[in-house]
């Protein structure tokens, strides 16, 4: 594991980001938010980018199509079902903590609000490993798609474009897929499926805050560069080929994460 303890805080953010075992990403995570300055980030910092985030050996990734789909009311699909949420936190400990080191000259507040939400997804993280190990499974016993790391990718080079179609649009998307998922477990009713549920409650409260504070920072990047918040998003999203909204949505969430009504106004039907 890299020497993290006295380096910048932004080098030190990537720094666990290139780390591959997820308890040592989960541990450095929680170390670094938790030694956060208010001040001082020394936001003009540049460093040179790794070809992809530190990850372990499985779970083997696979095209988004090819990954199996298992019925949750068996064991081993209840048990895919979780694996499939964990992979989601643990790219999502790699897309805040990126936000992070990546992009030189934002506010303090920026970098502050993006180490939280990757403390937070670690956290999250860790809450599903140990609903998977309860059941006697483990993260990178199934198959899983990169696709979430696939926008990070695309929008590297550009910190508007991030903020507009990673938080406001895949973690957005959690918003709305996340009260299915629960319908499907209150069906299931298993001990398991009741347990997912509370732990998918505190995930979907959390994520309100973290959709909020994409919407936060895009809102403000618009303002500092002059655009059209609508008007860029839709051309964003077309450029750098964001999955297509589809109904339902949670609408109530999506408020709450600072939407605006002519935004929800737009959404497909």
């Amino acid at each position: 594991m890299p020497r993290i303890v006295g380096m910048e805080l932004r080098e030190r953010a990537l720094a666990v980001f290139c780390l591959n075992n997820p308890l040592d990403k989960v541990r450095e995570t929680h170390a670094l938010w938790a030694a956060a300055p208010k001040s001082g980030i020394a936001p003009e910092a540049r460093f040179a980018s790794p070809a992809a985030p530190g990850r372990p050996t499985r779970p083997e990734l696979v095209a988004p199509q090819a990954v199996a789909r298992r019925s949750p009311f068996t064991p081993e699909g209840h048990a895919a079902l979780m694996h499939s949420i964990a992979h989601i936190e643990f790219n999502a400990i790699n897309l805040a903590l990126d936000a992070v080191w990546r992009f030189a000259g934002m506010p303090d507040a920026y970098y502050r609000d993006w180490l939280q939400v990757a403390h937070e997804e670690a956290r999250h993280f860790t809450l599903l490993r140990n609903h998977l190990l309860e059941a006697g499974y483990d993260y990178g016993d199934f198959a899983a798609h990169e696709g979430l790391w696939t926008m990070c990718a695309n929008t590297r080079h550009d910190v508007v474009a991030r903020m507009a179609l990673v938080p406001r649009t895949l973690e957005a998307r959690g918003l709305d897929a996340t009260p299915i998922i629960q319908a499907k477990l209150r069906k299931v009713g298993t001990p398991a499926a009741i347990s997912a549920i509370a732990i998918l409650d505190i995930i979907l409260a959390d994520e309100v805050g973290h959709v909020a504070i994409g919407n936060r920072w895009y809102h403000w990047l618009c303002d500092r560069e002059g655009l059209d918040a609508q008007t860029y998003y839709a051309q964003a999203a077309l450029q750098h080929g964001a999955p297509r909204l589809k109904p339902p949505f949670n609408i109530l969430a999506r408020r709450q994460a600072g939407f605006t009504e002519p935004e929800i106004a737009a959404l497909p039907v």
